[in-house]
């Protein structure tokens, strides 16, 4: 089916959020998909990439740029705080519901990496959200809490002390800045290595998604859990979809977790074979399969 593509923008916590929405041409009110994106992402990249997909195949799709990254508003660039993340989701529905080719009964959300973390976490206060659909989702906060936590809130504590005196941000990369980087520091984790060719290589690169973060997010996102409550509050129909290949992100092991705790009566676990999580943000038939999925899932629950 073919779609219509625009440039919008809408407001979520006073932050002026930039967006691709794709309508189909069809007639009626449609049902609509809004899609996150990972840390260190874009609207440009894999979620516009499923979103793109998905209008093809009858729904109105929003995929935007993240508050303080892209093209989005905010101040100071590049922070990455878990409660902003998932408000602009709800921001992103308050936005296709003043829309008059959206039922805006007829809402779901999908979120690839940690946006599938961010996404499970907006519907469960958000009933809004009719449905929910992950491609290997993350618990953001669980992988930084496995790192050496006390030192690194140790160091954003004297970060924070010197910009109460008029010091600068502290800015650094996500990931190596390179495959050659990422091969010299002796990195050998699949995901990693993986997420580095994506995100800094012709492969995936975008100017929206410069591999940085402001330094003070990381106390956010410690403390952050995104599936605190989910066995009481996550009840939308869930459909979860991971690759086989398990990686230092815990998108399998997240993928689990989620399907078990999720006070979902209707919810699916799709595991893809011989699959990586990174081959699920591009690779055409692993992409294929994940969206053949969601299509089925959202038109069935919305």
């Amino acid at each position: 089916m073919k779609f219509d593509q625009s440039r919008v923008s809408f407001s979520a916590h006073s932050v002026n959020i930039a967006g691709i929405l794709n309508v189909p041409e069809a007639e009626g009110k449609l049902p609509a998909i809004v899609c996150t994106h990972p840390t260190s992402s874009c609207k440009d990249q894999t979620a516009g990439k499923y979103a793109e997909k998905l209008a093809q195949e009858g729904f109105v799709t929003l995929a935007f740029d993240a508050s303080f990254q892209g093209e989005s508003g905010g101040e100071p660039r590049f922070l990455e705080i878990p409660e902003y993340r998932v408000d602009d989701i709800r921001g992103a529905v308050d936005y296709l519901t003043t829309l008059d080719v959206v039922d805006e009964n007829r809402i779901g959300a999908l979120g690839v990496c940690a946006g599938g973390g961010y996404t499970v976490n907006a519907a469960m206060t958000d009933r809004r959200i009719k449905a929910v659909g992950t491609v290997v989702g993350v618990n953001l906060g669980r992988i930084y809490r496995e790192m050496n936590t006390i030192e690194t809130l140790e160091n954003i504590a004297k970060q924070r002390n010197s910009e109460a005196k008029g010091g600068e941000h502290s800015v650094i990369q996500w990931i190596s800045s390179s495959p050659q980087e990422a091969k010299d520091a002796g990195i050998t984790d699949i995901d990693i290595l993986e997420a580095v060719d994506y995100y800094t290589t012709p492969r995936g690169q975008h100017r929206n998604s410069p591999n940085k973060v402001n330094v003070l997010s990381f106390a956010s996102i410690i403390s952050f859990d995104a599936f605190r409550f989910a066995e009481k509050l996550l009840t939308q129909p869930l459909q979860i979809i991971i690759g086989e290949k398990p990686g230092g992100f815990g998108s399998y092991r997240d993928g689990y977790e989620i399907f078990h705790k999720a006070a979902s009566t209707k919810k699916d676990l799709m595991v893809v074979e011989n699959t990586s999580h990174y081959d699920l943000y591009d690779k055409p038939e692993p992409v294929r399969k994940a969206v053949a999925k969601l299509t089925s899932f959202f038109k069935e629950n919305l």
